[in-house]
C-alpha cells in the first residue's frame, strides 16, 4: 500500500482555453476557492499556450481547463519544470483529461491529501539535423509525425533503430507515438493501444506501400533516426502533437527519443485508464466495439 503524503500547495497556475465557453465561469470558481483557502494563483487565459512566455516556477500545481489539445500544449510547456497538472475536461472527447468539471474540487483535495496519485507520462524529444547542425527541437506527449505536405502522398524514409538500419519505408508517412499517444492519431492509423505507464514507443507507418511494414513497439530507451531520402515527389513536414509544425528537406535527419523529463498528470480516483478507454471507445461488456 502506498503511503499518503500530504502536499502543501501555496501557489497554483491556472491555464484556461478561452475557446471553451465554460472556462471563464470555472476560472472564477477556482479562483474564489483558492482565495478562501489562502492559496495564491496566476491565471493565464489564452487560446494558444505558445503565447505564454513565462510562468512562476514556484507554482506547486497547474490546473488545466480545456480538452486534450490544451493538455498537450501545457505538457510541452511544463514538463521540464516538474509541475503536476490537474487536467479538467472541457472538451468533447478527453482521453487525457479524466477529471470532469464537477469533480475538480474533489480531485484537488484528494491530491492535496496524497490520495490521488500522479501519473508520470513518457514524452518524446524530437530534433532535426540539417547539414550537420540542429535546426529544430521540440517535445511531445502524444506523438511526432512525418508526412507529405503536397499533393503526392507517397514519401520515402530510411529508418534506423539504435544505429541498426531497420529498412526503407515507403508510405504516406510515419508516426512515432508514446503510450499516451497510442489512443490518438496512431490508433486511427491502425496502431496498438498501450498502457500509459509503459516505457515504450510505437513506430507506426501510415498506409505503407509494403504491407509487411506493420506497427512496431520498441523500448523506451531505444533511439530512432529517420533520414529523408533524396528524390521525394512532394514536400514533407514534421508535426509534434499535431500542434507544432516544421518543414523538412531531403537528407534531413530526424532523431526521436524519450525526453529526460515526464509530464505529471494527476489521476482521477473515480475512473482509471481502462475505464476511460472502455467508455470512449464504446466497448460494451467485452473487448469489441
Amino acid at each position: 500500500m502506498q503511503s499518503r503524503e500530504h502536499k502543501e500547495i501555496k501557489k497554483v497556475s491556472i491555464f484556461a482555453n478561452t475557446n471553451k465557453s465554460e472556462s471563464s465561469i470555472l476560472v472564477e470558481s477556482i479562483h474564489r476557492y483558492l482565495y478562501s483557502r489562502g492559496i495564491s494563483d496566476d491565471i493565464y487565459l489564452t487560446n494558444s499556450i505558445e503565447e505564454i512566455n513565462k510562468i512562476d516556477d514556484r507554482s506547486d500545481l497547474a490546473i488545466i481547463l480545456g480538452g486534450d489539445g490544451t493538455v498537450l500544449s501545457c505538457a510541452r510547456f511544463l514538463h521540464s519544470k516538474g509541475i503536476p497538472m490537474l487536467a479538467v475536461n472541457l472538451g468533447t472527447f478527453g482521453f487525457i483529461t479524466e477529471i470532469c468539471q464537477d469533480e475538480w474540487i474533489q480531485a484537488f483535495e484528494e491530491y492535496e491529501k496524497g490520495i490521488a496519485q500522479v501519473s508520470r507520462r513518457l514524452m518524446v524529444r524530437v530534433s532535426v539535423k540539417r547539414d550537420g547542425k540542429k535546426v529544430f527541437q521540440s517535445h511531445g506527449l502524444n506523438e511526432m509525425t512525418i508526412s507529405s505536405s503536397g499533393l503526392s502522398k507517397m514519401i520515402s524514409l530510411q529508418m534506423y533503430i539504435n544505429d541498426t538500419h531497420a529498412g526503407l519505408f515507403r508510405s504516406d508517412g510515419v508516426i512515432v507515438a508514446t503510450p499516451t499517444g497510442s489512443t490518438g492519431y496512431s490508433l486511427a492509423a491502425g496502431g496498438p493501444i498501450l498502457d500509459v505507464h509503459l516505457d515504450a514507443l510505437i513506430i507506426n507507418p501510415i498506409c505503407p506501400f509494403t504491407l509487411s511494414n506493420r506497427p512496431l513497439v520498441i523500448g523506451g530507451d531505444d533511439v530512432i533516426k529517420i533520414v529523408i531520402s533524396q528524390g521525394q515527389k512532394t514536400d514533407l513536414s514534421l508535426t509534434v502533437d499535431g500542434q507544432v509544425l516544421f518543414p523538412l528537406r531531403e537528407e534531413d535527419e530526424i532523431l526521436v527519443e524519450k525526453s529526460r523529463s515526464k509530464a505529471l498528470l494527476i489521476e482521477s480516483t473515480r475512473r482509471n485508464y481502462y475505464d476511460v478507454i472502455r467508455d470512449k471507445l464504446k466497448w460494451s461488456g467485452g473487448m469489441h466495439a
